[in-house]
């Protein structure tokens, strides 16, 4: 398969997860045009100021690929600055957000792949 970036999905949602601001989220594939058992397959954009508030990933493994910007990841209570190019991987029940720190958008390549 193959789609156009144009013909991707996007949805904002508002106070994920708690954190602040609002996140763009553009579906590279939708759940039901993956055949594993992938959650999650988009980009996310996050404003300056922008976050996504701390979660628990039970049961799958959420990949974060920083593509542009910079902000701060909250892993397992440790803060790590992130910036293009940095890889986060989250899983087996360990927690983390995310938020914006730099004056351009953060861009990330984000996938939730579940355990069978």
């Amino acid at each position: 398969m193959i789609k156009k970036r144009l013909d991707r999905e996007s949805e904002v949602r508002t106070n994920m997860r708690g954190g602040p601001g609002e996140i763009n989220i553009t579906h590279y594939f939708k759940k039901d045009e993956i055949s594993g058992p992938c959650r999650l397959c988009a980009e996310l954009v996050l404003a300056p100021g922008a976050g996504i508030g701390l979660h628990e990933h039970a049961n799958e493994d959420e990949m974060f690929i920083i593509q542009q910007g910079k902000g701060v990841v909250t892993d397992n209570d440790k803060e790590v600055e992130v910036t293009v190019g940095d890889c986060i991987i989250t899983g087996g029940g360990s927690s983390h957000s995310v938020k914006n720190t730099g004056n351009t958008d953060l861009v990330i390549t984000a996938v939730i792949v579940q355990y069978s």
